[in-house]
């Protein structure tokens, strides 16, 4: 006589079969769940019931596939269950058993349950048009067979076993244009789901599978490892062991930098293995990568990618976390909170800096070739949080040092400063070579060490920082740049004064393309430079137009005439002459070339070409 679930209606489980799981080939996890589920309860009782009657047999869960019949079974020895466990478990949607044990049993902290929701079982649905279930309890002699094509409801009626445990058999669903069931059947799917998703089910996963020999017999092959890497203590793991799984498990071909290794108990407990790849995917700056860390629970993989677990500036970690403290939704795909989520990823993000930090203080060559790649990261880090993540960054940058051209950190640049020094000071550009041209830096070198920002976003990220451990950082392309003594700075002063009506003309003849004309000490050999005032430079104006809607941005630039050099001189000449065409002329030769030294377009080169032929030629 056909049953009706205890289930209000019809809708439920339809929901639960289409909705609640987004990923049909979770059924094999869910039931793998359940059947080492079954084997706990058993090795439990076992312990704690002297008076149970078992004969003691290696617990197993099995996988059958017959492509004949189309059907999949999936068997466990565990502790099975009785008549009215079956209706209980089985005839009510959502009445988990596992929870009921769990709620029942002594607290035992190393008893770990998977299923508890009691809806995993019916996924068994997504994938098969009738689901057969064997059973027989440890504590009886009579076996029971549960059998339900859906909703429309269920059987049971007594069966045959001769063992204790449970048998589940799928009848698959017929193939159709979207979907292939009968890849269910694949050994080579079934062992890649086994491996995915319940690799570390703490009971051997077997199956009967093609041998290799030439008689080609069927072999019993155990499908998963059982145990876990990070579970093991790490003196008891050996380099060529991590190395493997890093190399399997996250596809890659060379050995990663770093491992972290982390087994934290408390309000929150969790493991963790973390790798810190030797070089970045090729599409790591990419809008196609993905983030994350693998999370499990129990052992049960959860999320393949958990964005959660990392900030986005140490999005390159790779690795696993596996916490019995996770709440998980009804389908366990997706998490029910963050809070402990936060938790575990503020512990990681800590981890993952003390072990970058130790890198950089103890192998500083394993640290540069990894900042060679991953640098960015760090710096967007800085950026894109304002500088909020300033206090966890700042002492893992790198940057280019005027005295070596070797990379040096801001704390080694503080270290070095000379007496009186109260500014880190940096020039920006294309190269190290082309920054170490800038007229500017010439005179600066002379006294006080720079740092070359070779990266487009460097000054951005410097800018967000504002300074380091309060000391200010100056672009030394700023006008507010001053290198002079107080009787320097009077005289020039007064020099600048005195030149006002010639700067004006100047100006003018650039069409107001520069804010002032004005002389400098700043230059020592070169004639002329170009500096920025405000908080966009030079160097940043050209990034800021490469992006979109940057083209409006514009920096406020100084034209500064070095007034050792005998170009003054000449200005000051056509001034006096009332040469005002002639000078224009410089003027706008002067500009070009200050224009061409920061890396920046003319807006019309014929125009100055012929203006250099035309002196050129007096």
């Amino acid at each position: 006589m056909k049953k009706q679930f205890r289930a209000e209606s019809k809708k439920l489980l339809d929901m639960m079969i289409h909705s609640i799981y987004t990923n049909k080939e979770i059924f094999l996890r869910e039931l793998i769940s359940n059947a080492s589920d079954a084997l706990d309860k058993l090795s439990y009782e076992s312990l704690t019931n002297q008076d149970m009657k078992w004969e003691k047999k290696e617990l197993e869960i099995r996988l059958i596939p017959d492509k004949e019949a189309r059907t999949l079974t999936i068997t466990d020895n565990g502790i099975g269950m009785t008549k009215e466990e079956l209706e209980e478990n089985l005839g009510t949607i959502a009445k988990s058993g596992s929870e009921l044990f769990k709620e029942n049993m002594s607290d035992d902290k190393n008893m770990s349950i998977i299923g508890q929701f009691g809806v995993g079982f019916y996924s068994a649905f997504m994938v098969s048009d009738k689901v057969l279930v064997s059973s027989k309890s440890v504590h009886s002699d009579q076996a029971y067979t549960w059998t339900s094509t859906g909703a429309d409801g269920y059987t049971i009626k007594e069966g045959e076993k001769e063992d204790n445990g449970t048998s589940i058999t799928l009848y698959l669903k017929e193939n159709t244009d979207e979907e292939k069931y009968d890849e269910f059947l694949e050994e080579f799917k079934l062992e890649g789901l086994i491996k995915k998703y319940s690799d570390y089910i703490h009971y051997p996963i077997r199956m009967m599978v093609a041998g290799t020999n030439e008689k080609e017999e069927l072999e019993d092959k155990t499908l998963n490892s059982m145990i876990p890497i990070w579970q093991k203590k790490k003196k008891d793991v050996k380099e060529e062991e991590y190395n493997d799984f890093y190399i399997d498990k996250f596809y890659d071909y060379e050995k990663p930098l770093r491992v972290i290794q982390s087994d934290i108990e408390g309000l929150t407990s969790y493991k963790a293995l973390l790798f810190i790849p030797s070089h970045a995917p090729f599409d790591y700056y990419s809008k196609n990568f993905e983030k994350g860390l693998q999370l499990y629970s129990r052992g049960v993989l959860i999320m393949d990618k958990c964005s959660d677990l990392l900030p986005d500036h140490f999005s390159f970690v790779k690795g696993i976390v596996d916490s019995e403290d996770i709440s998980l939704n009804i389908s366990r795909e997706t998490l029910q909170d963050n809070h402990k989520l936060g938790i575990i990823a503020k512990s990681l993000e800590t981890k993952i800096r003390k072990e970058l930090t130790t890198m950089l203080e103890e192998n500083r060559d394993d640290y540069e070739k990894f900042y060679d790649d991953f640098g960015m990261q760090l710096k967007y880090g800085i950026y894109s949080s304002y500088g909020m993540n300033k206090e966890t960054l700042q002492d893992l940058l790198l940057f280019y040092s005027s005295h070596d051209k070797k990379y040096i950190t801001l704390k080694e640049y503080i270290e070095r400063m000379i007496e009186g020094q109260d500014k880190i000071y940096y020039a920006c550009g294309e190269s190290l070579d082309k920054i170490d041209l800038l007229p500017q830096v010439e005179r600066v070198k002379e006294k006080y060490e720079i740092l070359y920002l070779t990266n487009s976003m460097d000054e951005f990220v410097l800018k967000s920082m504002m300074n380091y451990n309060s000391t200010p950082f100056l672009n030394i392309s700023d006008e507010s740049l001053d290198l002079d003594s107080e009787e320097e700075r009077d005289a020039l002063k007064k020099s600048n004064e005195e030149s006002k009506d010639m700067f004006s003309i100047m100006t003018d003849a650039l069409n107001k393309e520069v804010e002032a004309i004005q002389f400098t000490h700043k230059l020592k050999k070169h004639p002329v430079c170009l500096t920025s005032k405000g908080e966009v430079s030079v160097e940043m104006e050209k990034t800021l137009k490469e992006m979109p809607n940057g083209e409006g941005i514009k920096a406020q630039t100084i034209m500064e005439i070095n007034e050792s050099h005998p170009i003054a001189e000449k200005l000051k000449a056509l001034y006096q002459e009332e040469n005002k065409e002639e000078l224009a002329q410089y003027t706008k030769i002067l500009y070009a070339q200050a224009r061409l030294i920061e890396g920046l377009s003319l807006d019309n080169p014929t125009e100055i070409s012929n203006l250099v032929c035309e002196i050129m030629a007096k």
